[in-house]
Order: structure tokens, then sequence, then C-alpha cells
């Protein structure tokens, strides 16, 4: 027989319990330490990558059934989209639409001292194209003119309005208005890219 057990069964009871009762306490370290605890580790990163799948699943879950509703607000957003392109013409369709308002605002019984098109003012994904309107008529003709503008399917503004020349003519006030109308257009492709090229 080896010498140490030898020497270990001659130690008195009590040393031998402790012994055994260290080489428990030493084995139950050694379990927890390489297999409990690597483990529980793992166990808690699981755990936290099961909150995230599943808070994930909610999210999903939550747009699918959404989804109907959210389908009906991007074609109604359509509609609206194709609405807003009726009101804002496109480059060829500017002329036509300024012969208009001249023809609106002669219908109403203006006569035109001034129709001068300015520039046009780019913006984002649009231009405005502002033009400057003299005219001269009555109080009622100035009043269907604007009423007739504010009806057309196309987007005009008018601002600046300035009366000027007030006078009764045949108990009728005529007057001179001075305004700017202006109506947009959307660019297209070629002109928002060349828009965003840096001057030289």
């Amino acid at each position: 027989m080896d010498p140490q057990i030898e020497k270990i069964l001659k130690l008195p009871t009590k040393q031998k319990i402790l012994i055994l009762v260290f080489v428990v306490i030493l084995e139950a370290a050694a379990l927890v330490w390489f297999l409990y605890l690597p483990k529980h580790k793992e166990l808690g990163g699981l755990k936290v990558e099961l909150s995230k799948l599943q808070s994930e699943i909610d999210d999903k879950t939550r747009i699918a059934t959404n989804l109907p509703r959210l389908q009906k607000e991007y074609d109604q957003l359509n509609v609206e989209l194709a609405q807003a392109l009726t009101e804002l013409p496109n480059s060829k369709e500017i002329p036509s639409l300024l012969t208009s308002i001249t023809a609106l605002g002669k219908n109403a019984g203006l006569d035109f001292l001034v129709f001068r098109p300015k520039g046009e003012v780019v913006k984002d994904f649009y231009a405005e194209v502002p033009v400057d309107i003299v005219v001269s008529g009555s109080y009622f003709s100035v009043a269907n003119f604007f009423a007739a503008i504010a009806n057309l399917p196309r987007i005009v503004n008018i601002t600046n309005v300035a009366f000027s020349d007030i006078k009764n003519v045949n108990n009728r006030m005529m007057t001179k208005v001075t305004c700017l109308a202006t109506t947009f257009r959307f660019l297209d492709k070629k002109e928002i890219k060349d828009d965003k090229k840096p001057a030289k």
C-alpha cells in the first residue's frame, strides 16, 4: 500500500473527517467553477438574446397586424400625390396656364396693363414661376378675376396686391391693381440633378 495512504489511515478520526470534508469542498468548488458558472453565464446570455428576439417578434407582429391599415394609408397617399401632380404643371404647360390667367382677366372685364413673367425660383423638387401683373377695371371685375384664379385646377398664389388710381366712373368704382401671381411647376429629374451640382 502507498505510504501516504497508510499515513492518512493512521490519523485520528477527526483529522480523517476534516480531510474528507476538505476534498469534498475542493471537488464542489471545482464543479461550480468549471461547470456551473460557465453554463450560468451562457444561460444569462441566452436569456438576453431571447428577450431581444421576443421584442423583435412583438414589433413585427404589430407591423403585420397594422399592415392592412398601412397599405390603405399608402394607397391614400398615392392618390393625394396624383392629385398634387395635377395641381403642379410641368414646364410645357406653363405657357398655356399663363394664357388661361390672361383669358380669365379679360373675361372678368379687366384690361391688362402689365403681364411680365419673371425668372423662375428653383426649390427642392419644384420651381416658383412668378408673374408681375397690373390690371385696371372695376372692383367687381377684380374680385371675379381673383375668384376665377382660385378655382383653377392649378395652384396660383396672388400676393403683393396693391390698389391705386381709385375713381368713380359712371357710378362704378374703377381701380388699377398691381399684384404678383405665382404658380409652381415640378422639376424633372435632369433639372433636379443639375440643381444639385456644385456651382463652379
